[in-house]
């Protein structure tokens, strides 16, 4: 769909290109390129954008690709079109409802929110999984062309959206959490996997936005976001926002004390090797919690550890973890000295990650050397990530430099310690065992993969604190929904022969969303084909089935009549 109104073309050198069909000329983005072996050359994956202006061609009329890629760019304000299209998507929407409903989330959130706010924030969320975009000013194209969870699907403006944002307070959002939590089965034993991450703000005067210590450093504040992750139920539990000058290894024992709070007991906690300290390992301890934590494998004492036990495991039958193709081995030691307790190190060695690490070893140490060669006789400092490598020659009176030799011995000490890594828990368990509770948290990572890329949330887009706490309220219930939707398909995946690549949570929203409701001469909603093959699978992830999409999409030409009829 083009939208009604002209921007200008984006000034991305490289990325933009124009093809001429008639009389149209179309604005082509490139994501990337992709080789292809057979032909041996790489092909250009890109997206239309938009149609060149014919009046001027350094603006386009844009489409609904350009939202996606560039969503974050000032538009014109554009009033809501309270007109339906004759083409609703159905699909995903059915698949969202239904999961919606599962989890009662209708009833948790009508408590804190009332009806008439509980079908708008619904929306929102259905609109950020499906359009992967979490900007107001393009909800109302959103609208326009998928069935609505407000009541007579009304269809709100961008202002209004922005209005709403600004509206939903603390004890709303609060209360919605403690509930979510509280119907949880706090009896039995759980891991919780915790992991944050940090996100631009390009906009406002936030209290929470600092500048901070970004993965993705654009020179902007950020500020930092977390999720804890129940990895035995598969689902998010809660989640944190707090400025970006906090680093995660201090946040950690806040959490702590929120789990508590939730009522979370019998509970162990996975993380990631930004975590690792010896603070928080004591307060753990102190709280009774376990946990399960990747440690650096650079660090003295797992170095330690490695070479301790190299060549006593590695490519042994007897240790191998076939599902993950890794050896592992179990040894007890202490973190530190004045540790009170002995830990279980689980050491892994991988044929596949060595070969790669080795590589980028290899690598790195040929661009230090084709660096240093070019210096040669010039006047220079060097910085000490070269003085790890090389022995460096400089002449003192003037500070010219002359040439460089490796360090032979550090160097190969790094090639040895490649393929290996290092978990420790806290509970005896085995190398396997281990493995597999660290390994569960891969979910946990691909949620916040797709909180970035799938739902829009790369930046913030907002001018207060007020609306800057609602879209992220609104982004975890958005992860709640998502995540529920990439365990099924992930589920039923394993049950099929095959692995088809239509069972990821975006290529299967793309095949949703061909099932669609057309409005006839009649002003009536119908189904314009059949459920496909591939549909059918889909939907069975989600335990549904093609009488079940007829019955739903009955329902709704029926809702949608009654909502013409009442206007």
């Amino acid at each position: 769909m083009y939208l009604d109104f002209e921007v200008e073309i984006p000034n991305v050198p490289g990325k933009i290109n124009y093809v001429k069909k008639g009389s149209t000329t179309y604005v082509r983005y490139v994501l990337g390129r992709v080789y292809h072996p057979e032909k041996k050359y790489n092909i250009p994956d890109q997206r239309i954008i938009g149609k060149r202006s014919e009046k001027n061609p350094d603006r386009m009329i844009p489409n609904e690709n350009f939202i996606k890629y560039f969503g974050d760019r000032e538009v014109p304000e554009r009033k809501a079109d309270q007109s339906r299209s004759s083409c609703l998507r159905i699909g995903t929407f059915l698949v969202i409802q239904k999961i919606i409903d599962e989890y009662k989330l209708p009833e948790i959130l009508e408590r804190y929110m009332g009806k008439k706010e509980t079908g708008l924030f619904l929306d929102l969320a259905a609109y950020s999984i499906i359009s992967e975009n979490n900007a107001a000013q393009y909800y109302p194209f959103y609208a326009y062309n998928h069935p609505l969870f407000t009541q007579q699907m009304h269809i709100y403006s961008d202002s209004r959206i922005s209005d709403f944002l600004e509206s939903v307070t603390d004890d709303q959002r609060i209360g919605f959490v403690n509930e979510w939590n509280e119907s949880r089965d706090h009896r039995e034993k759980i891991y919780i996997s915790y992991d944050s991450t940090n996100k631009n703000c390009q906009a406002g005067d936030l209290e929470f936005v600092e500048y901070g210590y970004p993965k993705d450093n654009k020179g902007l504040p950020v500020f930092n976001y977390s999720v804890a992750y129940d990895t035995r139920n598969r689902e998010p539990l809660f989640y944190e926002q707090y400025p970006g000058s906090i680093v995660d290894v201090s946040q950690l024992q806040f959490m702590l004390k929120k789990a508590e709070g939730y009522g979370y007991k019998k509970v162990g906690f996975i993380l990631d090797r930004g975590y690792f300290c010896k603070e928080n390992i004591q307060y753990m301890d102190e709280c009774g919690y376990d946990f399960v934590i990747m440690v650096k494998g650079m660090r003295s004492l797992v170095r330690q550890l490695i070479f301790e036990v190299r060549g006593e495991f590695e490519n042994i039958r007897e240790y191998n973890i076939r599902k993950y193709k890794t050896f592992g081995k179990t040894i007890k030691r202490k973190l530190y000295i004045s540790d009170e307790k002995e830990r279980y190190f689980h050491i892994y060695y991988s044929d596949q990650k060595a070969c790669a690490e080795h590589e980028q070893v290899e690598e790195k140490i040929d661009r230090m050397t084709k660096y240093l060669n070019s210096l040669n006789g010039e006047k220079v400092t060097i910085g000490e990530g070269y003085k790890k490598y090389f022995h460096l020659e400089i002449y003192e009176d003037d500070g010219t430099f002359i040439c460089a030799r490796e360090k032979s011995e550090v160097i190969q000490e790094e090639i040895d310690l490649c393929g290996y890594f290092v978990i420790v828990t806290s509970k005896q368990m085995t190398a396997k065992e281990a493995l597999e509770l660290y390994k569960s948290r891969d979910t946990s990572e691909k949620l916040f993969r797709g909180d970035k890329s799938y739902l829009g949330n790369r930046s913030l887009r907002v001018q207060s604190d007020a609306a800057a706490n609602t879209k992220i309220f609104v982004e975890f219930v958005s992860l709640i929904l998502r995540s529920r939707m990439y365990v099924l398909l992930k589920d039923e995946m394993e049950k099929l022969d095959k692995k088809p690549n239509y069972m990821t949570v975006p290529a299967a929203i793309r095949e949703l969303e061909k099932i669609e409701l057309v409005r006839q001469t009649d002003t009536k909603y119908r189904m314009d084909h059949a459920v496909t093959a591939t549909q059918k699978t889909i939907l069975n992830a989600f335990n549904m089935d093609a009488d079940f999409v007829r019955k739903r999409a009955d329902e709704l030409s029926r809702m949608l009549e009654d909502t013409q009829l009442m206007k």
